[in-house]
């Protein structure tokens, strides 16, 4: 009887687009009852399909996806036998397809496929639907196979500052030259939010909807090779047919329907893989990734699956090349460059002619690089951009020699080859007479300090690092937590005039007037500039500053202050990194204080996953001196 019970429910309490009527009760029970024999609904293909994972503390299981009509059942989304046979019922809908509406073996035509195979349903007393829209849809896509793509780190997008991964469906009849016109799947938060701070905040916390949608390749690119200069890496995927079918249709299946989008953990990434994970019963790739999920983390655990890519392809962005472009030129050249882009210097000025065919060739080949890239940024020295371009494209034309595109070099380090996103330190120091161990756990993800290969230059994202330290004296205390802590020290050129950037919100130790210790919050920010060598061994900086630190210990309960902040970091080595700061704030509101540090950071690589750091800090508060050293080893995972 239950079989017969599950479908009146289920008819009262689905939608109508849900809504069917069984004309074989009896072939109903019977696939019910051989589902159940099969354990269909413990399986890993069924639980997949289903978005469900385990509870974290209760007993069972909770489906991912936020939109009532995924699921069949009225409990559907914490019973995944009562999902099947939910869904089973409804494969017996008389709904007829339109642009607003589709039968159920079409909207779930990743289930039904798989349950086919299982349970070989008879035609007879089970007709099959006629999907078209589904079937025009794979038809358009053509597809051959699937590369998942993944976008370098943006930090000026809070949404980007860890990279972003999308699946690329390659067609059959597309070759390199033609595969912008590739469609790209990709999951993303459904907002118009242009606030960076509110984005994030949102994030946090699931404020926003997330969605699958699929577009045409060439806008993503456009998007970020052009606009947000982020280089591309392409992991070709080594799928066969069948099992790009079952991505496919999955992806089909999950159409409009909506998960709750949040930052850390159910982001992009986290349900890429959910959708990847379906090609194979025995991909399991999301469940190391219950508390976070970092994109370059989530695609080595793709890389990670044998026998599952096949070839890895780095795409440079506009940016990467031009910056090649202009290190393969002298300064004169570069001067040349930047004296055209800006009409200083005329196409046919002498200067010009007296250079050999191939250095004009380059010189004005860059020129026009450099044009496109300004341009894609909507930024331009001249007023018309579309004539100088034309005089360049002209000037260049009456160069009989081949092109002068240099070959990009691929870097030494994919992005998921680098170090592990998480780190824990252990450490033992002094702090003027005491001597203490220190313990640090950092959630995610890199800071100025760790080793660069497969991250971005002078990037800094650290999310949830948490400060413990035991002083001999007997006392244990939180030396500092703090949630969010970003720097940005893009350097600038004459081609390239990136501001640098810093914000950092968290609790930290202050002095207070009554010579106690408080645990304040903390809030730091800054703007500034930052140069770089030739070589890129060095970098400075030198930035404006504003704090805020807000504590009953202190006095009038806050401090506010202004100041300024400079360093540098040097590579000594491959593996040695040194980096010397200063930083001086007046608090002129509140607990008045001219705080001032000084600092000496090391760290020494000794894998790619451990390193040794040294920290001599002078650090001046609420006139009282202190003088602190720590020696630490550090743990990537």
């Amino acid at each position: 009887m239950r079989p017969i019970c599950l479908i009146l429910l289920a008819m009262l309490w689905l939608p109508q687009q849900h809504a069917f009527a069984v004309t074989d009760n009896a072939y109903l029970s019977e696939l019910i009852e051989k589902s159940r024999q099969l354990k269909l609904s413990e399986r890993q293909e069924w639980l997949k399909l289903g978005h469900y994972v385990p509870n974290l503390i209760a007993p069972g299981v909770h489906g991912l996806v936020d939109s009532a009509p995924f699921y069949n059942a009225p409990d559907g989304k914490s019973n995944p036998q009562a999902e099947l046979e939910a869904t089973l019922a409804s494969f017996y809908s008389d709904i007829t397809e339109s642009n607003t509406q589709q039968n159920p073996q079409c909207a779930f035509v990743a289930r039904y496929a798989w349950l086919n195979e299982q349970l070989h349903f008879d035609p007879q007393r089970l007709p099959r639907q006629d999907c078209k829209r589904y079937q025009q849809w794979h038809a358009a896509l053509n597809p051959n196979s699937l590369t998942l793509i993944f976008a370098s780190a943006y930090i000026n997008s809070p949404s980007s500052m860890y990279g972003h991964p999308l699946i690329r469906v390659d067609a059959k009849d597309q070759n390199e030259q033609t595969r912008l016109l590739a469609y790209a799947i990709t999951f993303a938060a459904n907002t118009d939010e242009s606030n960076g701070l509110t984005f994030a905040v949102n994030g946090l916390f699931g404020g926003y909807p997330g969605v699958f949608s699929n577009m045409p390749y060439y806008l993503k690119v456009r998007e970020y090779s052009a606009l947000e200069n982020r280089d591309l890496w392409e992991y070709q995927l080594n799928l066969n047919v069948e099992e790009i079918d079952r991505v496919l249709r999955h992806a089909w299946e999950l159409g409009t329907n909506h998960f709750q989008y949040f930052f850390f953990d159910e982001n992009c990434s986290y349900h890429l893989l959910g959708l990847l994970q379906v090609a194979r019963p025995e991909l399991d790739m999301t469940s190391e990734f219950r508390w976070w999920a970092i994109p370059a983390d989530t695609v080595g655990a793709i890389a990670r699956q044998p026998n599952m890519v096949k070839q890895v392809v780095f795409r440079p962005a506009n940016a990467t090349v031009l910056r090649h472009r202009l290190r393969q030129l002298s300064e004169a050249e570069r001067d040349l460059v930047k004296g055209i882009s800006i009409k200083r210097i005329a196409i046919d000025d002498p200067t010009l002619n007296k250079l050999p065919a191939n250095r004009l060739a380059a010189v004005l080949e860059t020129s026009q690089d450099y044009l496109s890239y300004q341009r894609a940024l909507g930024k331009s020295d001249v007023t018309d951009l579309a004539g100088l371009t034309h005089e360049l494209l002209t000037a260049r034309s009456r160069i009989d020699i081949a092109a002068q595109t240099p070959d990009i070099p691929t870097p030494k380090t994919r992005p998921d080859h680098g170090h592990g996103s998480s780190r824990i330190t252990m450490g033992a120091g002094r702090r003027n007479e005491q001597a203490f161990q220190e313990l640090k756990v950092r959630a995610t993800y890199h800071d100025i300090m760790d080793a660069e290969d497969g991250y971005a230059r002078g990037a800094q994202v650290e999310s949830f690092s948490l400060a413990l330290r035991h002083y001999d004296s007997g006392t244990t205390r939180v030396e500092k937590f703090t949630p969010v802590s970003i720097l940005s020290l893009a350097p600038r050129d004459k081609f390239f005039q990136p501001m640098s950037w810093k914000i950092a919100a968290g609790w930290q130790r202050v002095r207070a007037a009554n010579s106690d210790e408080p645990l304040a919050f903390a809030l730091d920010g800054g703007i500034g500039k930052t140069w770089s060598n030739e070589q890129d061994t060095a970098l400075w900086y030198a930035l404006l500053d504003g704090s805020s630190r807000h504590s009953h210990a202190l006095e009038k309960g806050y401090a506010l202050g202004a100041g300024a902040s400079m360093g540098g970091l040097f590579d000594l080595t491959p593996r040695w990194r040194m980096h010397g700061y200063l930083r001086n704030i007046q608090y002129l509101l509140g607990q008045r204080d001219a705080a001032q540090i000084l600092g000496l950071e090391q760290r020494l690589a000794l894998s790619t996953n451990t390193a040794v750091r040294l920290d001599v800090v002078r650090q001046r508060e609420f006139k009282r001196s202190d003088n602190t050293g720590l020696l630490s080893l550090l743990f990537y995972f």
